[in-house]
């Protein structure tokens, strides 16, 4: 196992109802601001739940935040942070608010010329963030309970992420029954995230973490067994609660201790997303199989773990048992209405090598071994197309 360090500050309020603990969360003496999406949250209640929570509380309210949180929009709410003195932020929604918040929440205090450059220039988090706390919707990104977030700048065609321990939610409310009226793209989509950052901590290269190993296995399973239950009754109060906890644990950096991480699919999918307009889940779909087979011989051991843990034991030698695991987990993609090729979402044959270029441009390592360059990621969209 390799050395780590583990740290999550995030306190979890997970259940019916724990949508009621916000007074209990909230410092009184704050200026609240309240972000979210494009409305969802006044139609499947929760916003009415928050109301009655912070009733006699100051909340402005900011809303219209996309699915892959654009920088033009997070800079109008800066705007009004700066302009009405809030000083904490309370993210209502899924993912793409909580990193749009959590752009928000460190551009509002920042030094610099143009707060972009936190994540173009990677300037970082140097001047804080106000606090964040979380009333989430939609499980799927983990961001709930880490660090992390991505945003896109329209006007430049980049998707690019931010990591800054400030950037750790307060607190995070988990209510599954908020996520009882999803569309059933939005809840595929959050599994697909889920099982792909699962893998990106997974299937690399073994380092002696049976635990680690185990508790990435768990989560993969548990996905496995309630996908169909969730997309056959999306009220199903007991599978979402897995679901949701399960993308909770998949992010949050536990299991990701001590052992070597990928990210290769995802930033090749945020080029994707950044080009194309496709979701963030779709674009992992479209690049996982691809960089599977690609890395088959140096994620070897670890591939053929996965195919016998998870995909349960067969016949066929080492190639042809890694196979078929990957065709089971395009199968599982297909299963929840998500494609894993380029015609699925009309991506043109171009993209192989305008995605490679723009990475190569940006000089990001890539992959478990840090060494994927622009051959190694044409390649692997060759595979997709």
């Amino acid at each position: 196992m390799q050395n780590f360090t583990y740290h999550n500050p995030v306190k979890i309020v997970f259940g019916k109802g724990s949508i009621a603990e916000l007074p209990k969360l909230i410092p009184d003496d704050t200026e609240v601001l309240m972000l979210y999406g494009g409305g969802s949250i006044k139609r499947n209640g929760v916003y009415d739940q928050v109301a009655r929570a912070m009733q006699g509380r100051r909340l402005v309210e900011f809303g219209g935040i996309e699915p892959n949180p654009r920088y033009e929009t997070c800079m109008k709410a800066v705007e009004l942070a700066q302009a009405e003195g809030i000083n904490f932020l309370l993210a209502v929604g899924g993912g793409s608010v909580l990193d749009g918040t959590k752009f928000i929440a460190a551009a509002a205090l920042y030094q610099g010329t143009d707060p972009w450059d936190m994540v173009a220039k990677r300037a970082g988090v140097s001047a804080g963030a106000l606090p964040i706390g979380c009333v989430l919707t939609l499980p799927a990104t983990g961001s709930e309970a880490n660090g992390n977030a991505v945003i896109t700048r329209e006007g430049t065609k980049e998707k690019l992420a931010l990591f800054s321990k400030s950037l750790f939610p307060r607190f995070s409310i988990l209510d599954p029954e908020a996520t009882f009226t999803l569309p059933p793209r939005q809840t595929a989509n959050g599994i697909v995230d889920a099982f792909v950052h699962t893998t990106e901590q997974y299937l690399t290269y073994p380092v002696n973490s049976p635990l680690q190993d185990r508790q990435a296995e768990a989560v993969l399973l548990t996905l496995l067994e309630e996908a169909p239950k969730i997309m056959a009754d999306p009220r199903n109060y007991e599978a979402q609660a897995n679901l949701m906890w399960c993308a909770t644990q998949a992010l949050n950096g536990l299991i990701g201790c001590g052992v070597p991480q990928d990210w290769a699919t995802h930033m090749i999918g945020h080029e994707l997303t950044a080009l194309y307009g496709i979701d963030h889940a779709q674009s992992l779909a479209v690049v996982l199989p691809g960089m599977l087979r690609h890395q088959k011989s140096r994620k070897r051991a670890k591939l053929l773990q996965y195919a016998e843990r998870i995909w349960g034991p067969c016949d066929g030698d080492e190639d042809a048992r890694i196979e078929r695991a990957i065709e089971k987990t395009e199968q599982f993609f297909h299963s929840l209405g998500v494609g894993t090729r380029f015609p699925d979402y009309q991506i043109p044959a171009e993209a192989v090598e305008l995605v490679a270029s723009r990475l190569a441009a940006r000089d990001i390592a890539l992959g478990e071994h840090r060494d994927l360059e622009e051959k190694e990621v044409k390649e692997i969209l060759a595979l997709q197309k």
